[in-house]
């Protein structure tokens, strides 16, 4: 994939602009688009856990909040503080799910910048589809 090196530091590096004083565990995303620009996102806590947010969340919905569809997403990428890669929670593989193609690489990051490359159909293969609402 080109640009995947970069991907891969933008995804580390935005764990910099993580806010974890609760838990101090930091976590980065990014998604590069078809353009070659790249979108980050870094896990935000509250002290209403709640309310917190993860950091694939918030780098997905920079993508579309940047006018940007999961049509334009070639690679997508998370970073964590962790021994072994990372692995996103439930809930950022059902958002993952839906706006990232099936397709999509998925790399997977460990605090040594080791990675695992996956595809989003295999993080939540029967995840819940939109098209169910309409039935």
């Amino acid at each position: 994939m080109k640009h995947q090196d970069e991907l891969l530091r933008e995804a580390i590096l935005a764990k910099v602009n993580s806010y974890s004083p609760y838990s101090s565990f930091r976590v980065g995303a990014a998604a590069l688009l078809k353009d070659g620009t790249i979108i980050k996102g870094c896990n935000v806590e509250n002290a209403s856990f709640g309310l917190s947010m993860c950091a694939e969340r918030v780098c997905l919905f920079n993508v579309y909040s940047s006018g940007y569809h999961k049509e334009d997403i070639v690679g997508f990428a998370i970073s964590g503080d962790t021994d072994d890669v990372i692995y996103p929670c439930g809930a950022c593989r059902q958002v993952m799910c839906e706006l990232l193609n099936e397709t999509c690489s998925v790399f997977l990051i460990n605090k040594k910048d080791e990675y695992k490359e996956v595809k989003v159909k295999r993080l939540l293969p029967f995840y819940f589809k939109g098209d169910v609402l309409g039935e």
